[in-house]
């Protein structure tokens, strides 16, 4: 029997509901199993993989390679939950104003930014006390992009707090292309986890179905936070025309 209409717009929004979820709890678990791995304060290292995993994506560190581990810097807690609270679905803040939500997405945003500057500083003083180069895998490289790319977001986002300042721009035209050039960042982020992933050190701590598993995770919040951004900017402008 077919689906009706009704039925297929429950079951997608049931879907989106599930998969928000899901992201909530990858969000919130890689930081802690990072922490877990890292144990804060054991060495100037272990400090990097936790700001980062609490700014975006965790990656564990090595606990016998602490010198020559590649800068992580991608997508999990506060940047996550600072795109999440717009979802019409799975938001924490769903039944506040937008008004409040978009002061919680700038305290989230501004921590996470906070906490990947503070991760980078690590992780470049660590390997200058060991002598060693810096930036000198794609994984190292993506990360310094996007913690650059982040910043700049951030700076962009201004303008929706004084859109004045752009008099040739119209409000609706400065949300859709923070929100796209938000996703393009955090996408980077994604994908320099990855890269961090595929890495000897992380390898070799994480095996097995284990390290298929965290590939999965940066990928299925990429996916829910593409599908919010698409749903909420890009199909409504494309019904429009």
């Amino acid at each position: 029997m077919a689906l009706t209409a009704e039925t297929e717009s429950r079951l997608y929004r049931s879907l989106r509901a599930a998969a928000g979820a899901v992201a909530h709890l990858v969000a919130l678990g890689f930081p802690t199993a990072v922490a877990v791995l890292a144990r804060p304060g054991s060495s100037l290292f272990s400090w990097h993989p936790l700001l980062m995993a609490l700014a975006v994506s965790p990656a564990p560190p090595p606990p016998r390679l602490p010198a020559t581990s590649p800068c992580c810097a991608p997508f999990s807690f506060l940047m996550t939950e600072a795109l999440l609270i717009f979802s019409p679905e799975t938001s924490l803040l769903r039944s506040f104003s937008r008004k409040v939500k978009v002061r919680v997405h700038w305290v989230l945003q501004l921590l996470a930014l906070l906490c990947a500057l503070l991760g980078l500083g690590v992780i470049t003083y660590n390997k200058h006390l060991n002598g060693k180069a810096h930036f000198v895998t794609w994984h190292g490289l993506t990360g310094l992009l996007t913690v650059l790319y982040a910043g700049g977001q951030c700076m962009g986002g201004v303008l929706l707090l004084y859109p004045k300042l752009m008099k040739n721009w119209t409000l609706a035209k400065l949300k859709l292309y923070h929100a796209t050039s938000g996703l393009v960042g955090y996408l980077l982020g994604c994908a320099s986890l990855m890269l961090g992933m595929c890495s000897l050190w992380f390898t070799t701590s994480v095996t097995s179905v284990s390290w298929y598993l965290a590939m999965l995770c940066p990928l299925l919040t990429s996916l829910v936070i593409m599908n919010q951004v698409s749903n909420a900017y890009l199909y409504r402008k494309r019904s429009q025309h």
